[in-house]
């Protein structure tokens, strides 16, 4: 998993995650004991977005079914790039090229084009 892959968390994702970092065998008191070297070590997955800590995503966010699932869909659920607005989605179709917003986005303006020349040739 690259850096471009690390998911990010939206805000109730990351509130979630932030119950369950408590549950982590290295977490003390809100330090993290693995980047211990002597001086105390704020836990990094307690006040970020995104899933950096490797420990974390492997033994403590399976623990939360519904969490693991949203940031981690099962390969057959795709994430693919929106094309109109580059965020990244989820999409089981290999031939989906938009997400939902831009999707409805792009079928209002179509509709809109239609009856437009449909007005013009009558």
């Amino acid at each position: 998993m690259g850096a471009s892959e690390i998911p990010h968390m939206t805000y109730q994702q990351y509130r979630t995650a932030r119950r369950l970092v408590r549950e982590c065998c290295n977490y003390d008191c809100g330090n993290c004991l693995l980047l211990d070297n002597g001086e105390e070590c704020v836990c990094p997955q307690s006040i970020t977005y995104s899933l950096i800590c490797k420990w974390f995503r492997a033994a403590v966010l399976p623990l939360d079914a519904g969490l693991y699932a949203a940031l981690f869909p099962p390969p057959s659920v795709r994430r693919r790039r929106c094309r109109e607005c580059g965020k990244m989605f989820a999409s089981s179709k290999h031939n989906t090229l938009y997400c939902s917003t831009c999707a409805a986005e792009r079928a209002k303006r179509s509709k809109r084009a239609w009856a437009k020349k449909n007005r013009a040739d009558v």
